[in-house]
């Protein structure tokens, strides 16, 4: 009888688990004195900088933009005080006398037109391009003429200038076009011949044509990458509803790119009411005596731009205070235009991507 108790003393005091207790471990329960590891906080020093650059290169920005309103303020004040005829009715530019007699008249129509027509041609083919390249070409086709017609943005303003001015200038189917506008809208003040002009170098007609080739890039870039981004799904489900490649893009594609659209042409509009080398180099002046005498709003005649009149006075107008104050007002109102123009493109964008 002894035998058992030995061999339970041999193997000790019974075992919780043996005697039917549950095991927090084989029941899946936590321990109750778990490990603690030691982790080191994540460093926040990068999002800071980060951060912190950021917002202060917006604000610089933001100031430089300030800082750059009020100089050209501050600089056109004493010209437009000088100033005995109205600013922006005016169309002659006298700078030479004091008081001093000039206007943005002739210039506001000049640089307005030259924009408009180069819009109402670029528009149309960068929408056409954009089409082609995204839904309709093949890739090995599509990679190509995007390159093309992206490489015409690294294009110096100059190099246009020169080509337009020498080469675009003798073309025979801008006569021919010229020709026919004049025959068939003739009757319309923009597109009356001049007989002092018989060819279209030189004219607002000639600049638009040039200006149009200019904002194409960015116009089909933007276009591009909005339609690009349709929803697969909306033109699947037009395809299997029978719809054919010109539904699929009026009822798909199109709706969903036309905020895309526009503010692509309202960011080109802004690229041509600025362009300065291009247009100085193919516009011929309007001589003081015509502008006195009447103002011809054809598009078939001379003129300058803002920027093409700052660029060809500027040399001289550095010696006369009172006459760089004169350049520096019309340059304030390019800087109005442009800067409304730049900020409706950006509510535009905002109100597409709301939708």
């Amino acid at each position: 009888m002894a035998e058992p108790n030995a061999v339970a003393q041999s193997h000790g005091p019974a075992s919780p688990h043996a005697a039917g207790q549950p095991d927090p471990h084989a029941a899946g329960q936590p321990d109750p004195h778990p490990t603690r590891v030691q982790t080191k906080p994540p460093s926040r020093v990068g999002d800071r900088i980060f951060s912190g650059t950021s917002a202060t290169v917006a604000i610089l920005l933001a100031v430089l933009v300030v800082l750059i309103f009020a100089f050209l303020v501050r600089s056109a004040i004493p010209a437009l005080q000088d100033n005995e005829s109205n600013f922006f009715t005016t169309r002659t530019w006298s700078t030479d006398s004091s008081p001093l007699n000039f206007g943005i008249a002739a210039m506001a129509w000049a640089t307005a037109i030259s924009s408009i027509i180069a819009l109402a041609v670029a528009v149309p083919l960068a929408i056409g391009i954009a089409l082609f390249i995204t839904q309709m070409a093949p890739p090995r086709l599509a990679g190509p003429v995007a390159f093309v017609v992206d490489l015409l943005a690294a294009v110096p303003s100059i190099i246009f200038g020169l080509w337009g001015s020498i080469v675009l200038s003798q073309a025979g189917f801008l006569e021919w076009i010229r020709s026919v506008l004049a025959t068939l809208l003739g009757w319309i003040p923009i597109f009356r011949e001049t007989p002092s002009w018989t060819d279209v170098s030189g004219t607002v007609f000639l600049a638009s044509t040039v200006l149009a080739i200019m904002i194409l890039p960015i116009i089909t870039a933007t276009s591009r990458d909005v339609m690009a981004q349709t929803p697969t799904d909306q033109i699947e489900a037009s395809l299997a509803l029978g719809a054919t490649r010109w539904e699929v893009i009026k009822m798909a594609v199109l709706p969903h790119a036309r905020s895309g659209i526009i503010s692509g042409s309202m960011l080109g509009l802004g690229r041509a009411l600025g362009e300065t080398l291009a247009v100085t180099l193919i516009l011929q002046q309007v001589s003081q005596m015509q502008l006195r005498r009447a103002f011809d709003p054809s598009i078939f005649t001379g003129g300058d731009t803002f920027a093409s009149k700052i660029a060809r006075d500027f040399p001289e107008a550095l010696n006369d205070p009172k006459s760089l104050g004169a350049l520096v007002a019309s340059g304030l109102a390019l800087f109005v235009i442009t800067f409304f123009v730049n900020g409706a493109a950006r509510m535009i964008a905002e109100r597409g991507v709301k939708r």
